[in-house]
């Protein structure tokens, strides 16, 4: 029996982003080039996310621009 390959959309950073976006999680957004800002995900598409903050204008991040997203604790 062949081996069947991997789906190549599984559809997970949707369902991630959606739950960032209706929980209103305060996030960390690490850059490539190291860079952070801390936030809410207010809206995201294909190419780019907005992260609304507090202490500054919110932003349009490239999603090619993304290191990584960490979840903050709501009372930090």
């Amino acid at each position: 029996m062949p081996k069947s390959k991997a789906p190549a959309q599984t559809f997970e950073e949707a369902h991630y982003l959606k739950k960032l976006v209706e929980t209103e999680l305060p996030i960390r957004v690490k850059l490539v080039t190291g860079e952070e800002y801390e936030g809410v995900l207010e809206y995201w598409d294909a190419g780019f996310i907005r992260l609304t903050r507090t202490d500054g204008p919110n932003l349009f991040i490239y999603k090619e621009q993304i290191r990584y997203i960490e979840e903050l604790d709501k009372n930090e």
